[in-house]
């Protein structure tokens, strides 16, 4: 079982997007993600998600909110509790042609209006649109096989 971070850094009504288009055997390969990675020992959510934003954007949080937890299962790849959270301040600056390289890809800032021509996972869609809605915490199960989402269900008061 993994344990990751997920972020989307919000700015003008755009996304900080990571097109993971650089690493070998990537489940991930050529899909449109926030950014984050997984837990390293004895990590809380909140520090998985500041470091893991600082080396692949630069970037330091100064403002971001725990939106929601993602439990994916799948027939390929196990196991997985995703912590989803959403930034909208920061320090520090990404070039100014909106892109920057990172080891995982190419970073971007897409307009929230935009997205959903983009190649992302299924499940994605429905998170994506769930930060969008609503503003109250969620847990959401996503069933894969493959890469075919077979069963979401959101859980929610």
């Amino acid at each position: 079982m993994k344990l990751t971070t997920l972020c989307y850094i919000e700015k003008d009504d755009k996304y900080l997007m990571l097109h993971r288009v650089k690493k070998e055997n990537d489940l991930n390969k050529d899909k449109w993600i926030g950014v984050g990675g997984k837990f390293e020992a004895g990590e809380t959510p909140e520090e998985c998600l500041l470091r893991e934003v600082k080396e692949e954007t630069g970037l330091t949080l100064t403002s971001y909110k725990f939106r929601g937890i993602i439990t994916f299962i799948s027939d390929e790849w196990g196991y997985e509790y995703m912590h989803l959270f959403t930034a909208d301040a920061y320090e520090g600056e990404l070039p100014e042609q909106n892109m920057r390289d990172c080891k995982e890809g190419e970073l971007v800032w897409v307009p929230k209006n935009e997205i959903e021509q983009l190649k992302l996972w299924e499940g994605d869609r429905i998170f994506l649109r769930l930060l969008n809605e609503r503003d109250e915490f969620f847990s959401l199960k996503l069933r894969y096989e493959g890469e075919k989402m077979i069963e979401s269900v959101l859980y929610d008061d």
